[in-house]
């Protein structure tokens, strides 16, 4: 490809797993442009908060806000996220160019030498996890567990489990697999258990909107397969106005040469769980995320999140007295 500037700049997390996302992405442009490619690390608002709940702080672009003004400032020239992470509505100017393939989106458990999965988990034990997603399915699924609150970098978060801190940690596979962790999983939880986090997985390179060079080298980072299924799942979290406050989830794949998506909604405290699952075209994955929302919304989803919303702005704006334990 012919460059049309001297070397480019990816902005990013510092966290490990962070990095190696942007190292990842950054030897396929290298590979693509045949230019230097440097890294700026940025430290988000997610990355100052970790003694604090998700679910507690509030707002949206956590892990995102901060390397979206270096990159509307030109500082850098794109931008490598987790694409659970990505806010469904982008500041103005920046745009989601490229999902590299998708690796596998399932929620894990980590527990150490005792190997527990969700049936075998002693009654009342302590199960760690900061995703109000994990903890309604897991509530609806297991009432008896203590649910303990987690936050801190992946590595930090197993070692709650294998040291015994908690009896078990629920994680997404795609992180821990990346960092060559893999072994450390002692379960596999199946989406028909839990529907997994909307684009979890999947990598989210952003840029600005006008750049036609970088909008060049994403066409070639990207994986079209994976970009049509978390453009279903991203239609589902932006019509039901989701984000780290409200547990929904999405989970969209090709199968037999159609698009499925399965769509969760449920309440904080796991009494309400709605599912269900939409058949499409890959060819229109938009109209496949609208019809899972309306099923969702003829179900009752919208009377969940308005309950769920309405304990948030008494509270603040956040979902404090909904969390427990």
């Amino acid at each position: 490809m012919a460059a049309s500037r001297d070397k480019l700049t990816i902005g990013t997390r510092g966290s490990k797993l962070a990095l190696w996302q942007s190292n990842y992405i950054k030897d396929r442009v290298e590979a693509i442009t045949g230019l230097p490619v440097d890294l700026k690390i940025i430290k988000t608002t997610g990355d100052k908060i970790l003694d604090v709940p998700l679910a507690k702080v509030g707002g949206k672009g956590l892990f995102t806000k901060e390397l979206e003004v270096e990159l509307l400032a030109s500082t850098v020239d794109l931008c490598v996220h987790s694409m659970k992470d990505v806010p469904t509505e982008l500041p103005e100017g920046c745009v989601i160019a490229a999902t590299p393939e998708r690796v596998d989106p399932r929620d894990v458990m980590v527990s150490g030498p005792a190997g527990y999965d969700l049936d075998t988990l002693p009654h009342g034990a302590k199960l760690g996890t900061s995703s109000l997603r994990r903890r309604s399915q897991v509530v609806a699924l297991r009432p008896d567990l203590e649910i303990v609150d987690v936050r801190g970098n992946l590595d930090t978060r197993m070692r709650k489990a294998e040291e015994g801190e908690v009896d078990a940690v629920i994680l997404a596979s795609a992180g821990i697999t990346r960092m060559g962790w893999a072994d450390r999983i002692t379960h596999y939880i199946s989406p028909e258990q839990m529907v997994p986090a909307v684009g979890q997985g999947a990598i989210a390179v952003e840029i600005r909107e006008d750049d036609e060079f970088m909008a060049g080298v994403c066409a070639e980072l990207n994986h079209d397969e994976t970009f049509v299924c978390v453009t279903a799942e991203r239609v589902v979290m932006r019509t039901l106005e989701g984000g780290c406050q409200v547990p929904i989830g999405g989970y969209a794949r090709l199968e037999d040469g159609a698009l499925v998506i399965d769509g969760f909604v449920g309440s904080v405290d796991g009494t309400q769980i709605l599912r269900d699952r939409a058949v499409g075209t890959p060819d229109d994955p938009v109209s496949l995320g609208h019809t899972m929302v309306d099923r969702l919304l003829e179900m009752g989803a919208a009377e969940i999140l308005a309950e769920i919303r309405s304990a948030a702005d008494a509270a603040g704006g956040r979902v404090d007295g909904l969390l427990g334990t």
